[in-house]
């Protein structure tokens, strides 16, 4: 027999950002539970608004299952004594698991006799215990930010102002901080009231009929329908952006859209500007037209239904031109700031108290960018605009809009650098230098952003790592790992003929010219190669296989542009069937005996069977052909190159003793596998791969 469960945590309104792991973990931890309890269960389901998190499970077994289980305990010789008797160690061994000597079995495990106790333990009915188990899922609910209230010590995300909890029609008796499980739920706050849940069954249209849209899904999907109806009703493109239809979705029980507009005037402040004061501020989603430009009009969504919307609309309208009055006078005011002026300011900001102030960083970035645009053989005008944009790519820093708005750094700056006059290369690099800003972001489009880009990351890296600041588990203040793969990505996507030793260099010798360096530079450089090895493997594993990625990364990951193709081609190759897995084997044979050579050069003339000539031959007559595929990055081509060998190879170890007892002939075959083992290490361990 089984009943349905449902189990419903009533609160004050919670942070939007904290609800989706909140019910997961709810409904994880219960699950746990249930689990660890023998209950059995059926299919889980989860719901959550702003005020209420809540799990319902159906066919919830009535009764825990009965277990019966063997549990191994000392050996025949230890149990028994000499005279046959049951030795301390098995009455011991009988009151740990509550049964008696006389219920004892012997079993033999590899060759061994060993006694052992069979214990049987009945299940109880589920309504008994499972009060005291959701009681200890509640405890055991973490939290980004947890608060106390009244005189309790019980700590939760939010006060607990009622519970539902109910096993078929029973309720489930709960308490915590006074408030004692029932059956009754509350509806949406104003548009709903207090009303009986007699089943778990009926738990959503209850709800339903008090203005509370429980389920997350169809919540969601009322916003997005009613957002592209009014899309489409007015021929507009509004703007949905994941992250705010997750923070709306849980701002609201209700979901109602509606629009209003805003005075066009402040169109001629930049979009970037109005769009973000919308989002951030206001949670709006900004409306643009075909040509995605901004038009004076913004949808919301109401926590309630349809009525009196031009009143609402109104009162949006009304808050958002305050936002918007503000935006308009930090951006006029900005316009009033020199470049100069707001260069300066930056010597007063610290950016970390032992690597000095943004100021300082700036000029390190420019000594970094410099140096990798000279490595980089750039025009002098390019080389130009890197001095420059390099010089300024922090000084919005100080306006008002990004001490307003932080997530508009760069987005001012390259307005503003252009209104200043600026060349265009110039002010898109101020922009561009923080690109790629996250996973998935693309990285800066001009060769100028992308050097001061790089330069930016690699100064705060080299920094960080100089004075011991290295990510450890979670922590990563200064978002290291992010501005390593950004680093990665960028020499990827440009092709840049930079390794990533010229990147590390360009900044370990600034460091060290401004005796910032706390660490020896070689000890620094260990690490760093440690650092991005994780970040190229992280990219790597998108789109190959584990033992593929350990196998291209044993050749070296320094030039990023080329381990890229390598791990795409091998991966091809791999799963191209059982003749290439021929090819590794032999590539295998080769590298294990070439582990024994000294590092003695081939000499054709000590040939004494035609096998051996025949791989030479074979070898040397398209190894440079190899190589320069693999210089240019044809990866593909490189190892198709290296297959045509296995004949060859496999000829030599069918016909040819390597370890032949000249020893002058033994040292060249074994020189001849090293030199081939060379050159295919040069492309991946093919050691690695596991099939």
């Amino acid at each position: 027999m089984s009943k349905d469960l449902l189990f419903e945590i009533g609160l004050e309104e919670v942070p939007a950002r904290f609800m989706r792991a909140a019910i997961a973990q709810l409904e994880d931890r219960i699950v746990k539970w249930l689990d660890a309890s023998r209950i059995a269960y059926g299919q889980v389901q989860a719901y959550a608004t702003p005020r209420r998190l809540a799990i319902m499970i159906q066919n919830v077994a009535e009764k825990q299952e009965d277990v019966e289980e063997e549990v191994k305990g000392p050996s025949r010789k230890i149990a028994l004594d000499d005279s046959g008797n049951w030795s301390k160690a098995a009455l011991g061994f009988a009151r740990s698991q509550g049964v008696q000597p006389d219920q004892f079995t012997f079993k033999e495990l590899n060759g061994v006799e060993y006694i052992y106790a069979t214990k049987s333990s009945k299940g109880v009915d589920t309504f008994s215990v499972i009060g005291e188990g959701l009681l200890s899922v509640l405890h055991a609910m973490t939290f980004p930010k947890f608060m106390r209230w009244a005189s309790y010590d019980f700590k939760f995300v939010r006060p607990i102002r009622w519970i539902v909890a109910l096993f078929g029609a029973d309720v489930i008796d709960l308490e915590v901080t006074g408030v004692k499980a029932g059956n009754v739920t509350r509806g949406h706050r104003f548009l709903g009231s207090e009303v009986l849940v007699s089943e778990p069954s009926v738990y959503v249209d209850v709800l339903r009929a008090q203005h509370v849209i429980a389920d997350i899904q169809e919540r969601e999907q009322m916003i997005v329908s009613q957002i592209e109806a009014l899309a489409s009703e007015k021929n507009w493109n509004i703007a949905i952006k994941e992250d705010l239809l997750e923070e709306v979705l849980f701002l609201v029980e209700t979901p109602t859209v509606l629009f209003g507009t805003f005075d066009s005037s402040f169109l001629n402040i930049p979009q970037e500007v109005l769009i973000t004061s919308m989002r951030e501020h206001q949670r709006y989603f900004p409306v643009l037209d075909q040509e995605g430009q901004l038009l004076p009009y913004f949808v919301t969504v109401r926590n309630g239904g349809s009525d009196s919307l031009d009143v609402i609309a109104k009162g949006n309208e009304k808050v958002l031109r305050a936002r918007l009055s503000d935006a308009k006078f930090f951006y006029e005011e900005d316009q009033k700031l020199e470049i100069k002026d707001a260069l300066s300011k930056l010597e007063s900001i610290v950016f970390q108290e032992e690597l000095g102030t943004v100021g300082d960083k700036v000029r390190r970035i420019r000594k970094i960018a410099d140096s990798l645009a000279a490595k980089l053989q750039v025009s002098a005008e390019t080389a130009q605009s890197v001095s420059r944009s390099a010089d300024i790519c922090k000084f919005d820093l100080v306006t008002l809009m990004v001490g307003e708005f932080p997530e508009l750094q760069g987005v001012m700056g390259e307005d503003y650098a252009r209104k200043a006059g600026e060349k265009e290369e110039v002010a898109k690099a101020v922009f561009e230098h923080y690109q790629p800003r996250f996973a998935g972001d693309q990285s800066p489009a001009s060769l100028v952003g992308a050097i001061v880009s790089a330069a930016d990351k690699m100064d705060t890296i080299v920094g960080c790592f100089s004075i011991n600041i290295i990510p450890t588990g979670s922590q990563d203040p200064y978002a290291l790992r992010r501005q390593a793969a950004g680093i990665v990505q960028i020499l990827l996507d440009h092709q840049l003929p930079l390794t990533l030793s010229d990147v590390f260099s360009a900044a370990l010798e600034v460091h060290a010219q401004m005796n910032l360096l706390k660490r020896a530079d070689a000890e620094v450089r260990k690490d760093l190669q440690d650092f991005f090895a994780l970040r190229v493997k992280k990219l790597l594993s998108e789109t190959v296989r584990y033992d593929v990625v350990d196998a291209v990364i044993a050749s070296g990951f320094d030039d990023i542009s080329a381990i890229v193709p390598k791990g795409e081609a091998l991966m091809k190759a791999v799963l191209s069937g059982d003749e290439f897995k021929t090819t590794v084997e032999s590539f295998n044979r080769v590298g294990n005996l070439a582990a024994k050579a000294s590092n003695a050069s081939v000499h054709a003339e000590l040939f004494t069977e035609e096998g051996e000539r025949q791989l030479f031959d074979a070898w040397n007559q398209t190894n440079a052909a190899y190589r320069d595929a693999l210089a240019k990055h044809n990866a593909a081509e490189a190892l198709s190159v290296a297959s045509a060998w296995k004949p060859a190879i496999t000829a030599f170890f069918d016909s040819v003793m390597v370890m032949a007892e000249d020893e002058a002939v033994r040292a060249n075959r074994l020189a001849l596998l090293a030199a081939i083992d060379q050159d295919l290490k040069g492309f991946a361990d093919f050691s690695k791969l596991v099939g």
